[in-house]
């Protein structure tokens, strides 16, 4: 079934159609003609606007990197706590399979990309930027050992539960990893 589309938003529609694949079927699956003909465009505008599959999932892994950090944002606005940015991780993961199946699978895309380097750098910064009260809790504990420590957990328990691999000791993923990570990290 094609679908008509505006030329502004060819790319849009592609990049929309390979998160819903890659969420459905995961990152193997993706092929730049099956993306074509689920956006209903030609079989060229994908390789037009990406190039190649590693362009077009260089592109999913930046504009993921760039939602992430949103979300980690708006969480630390919110609460202003060190924990619910770790939850909304979690969150971001459940919600945004399609996209969080890429974002750390370098293998897939092109790493050096500036656009990507950029928006993995300023998730990076968003995530990090709690550190300094876990590390005072912990007895000057360094910061950076207690950033891969916090990215660990939330990422860990987040592919553990999207895989089916946690026992669900509650059916709420979001409290689930609030009940983890307090066990570990205490932020008041």
């Amino acid at each position: 079934m094609s679908r008509s589309y505006h030329h502004g938003d060819l790319r849009r529609a592609v990049l929309r159609a390979a998160v819903e694949v890659i969420a459905e079927t995961g990152p193997g699956s993706v092929s730049l003609r099956g993306l074509a003909r689920r956006a209903g465009v030609s079989h060229a505008a994908p390789a037009y606007h990406f190039g190649d599959k590693a362009g077009l999932l260089t592109a999913v892994a930046a504009e993921g990197f760039g939602l992430l950090g949103a979300e980690l944002s708006a969480a630390r606005e919110r609460t202003g706590s060190f924990l619910e940015v770790g939850v909304a991780y979690v969150r971001f993961a459940l919600t945004h399979r399609g996209y969080f199946e890429v974002m750390f699978r370098p293998d897939l895309y092109r790493a050096d990309d500036p656009e990507l380097s950029a928006a993995r750098a300023a998730t990076a910064e968003v995530l990090y930027s709690g550190l300094a009260s876990l590390s005072d809790a912990r007895a000057g504990a360094d910061p950076r050992v207690a950033g891969v420590a916090a990215w660990s957990l939330v990422h860990g328990f987040s592919t553990l539960w999207l895989n089916g691999n946690l026992p669900r000791f509650e059916d709420d993923a979001e409290e689930a990893a609030r009940c983890v990570a307090r066990l570990l990290f205490q932020d008041g």
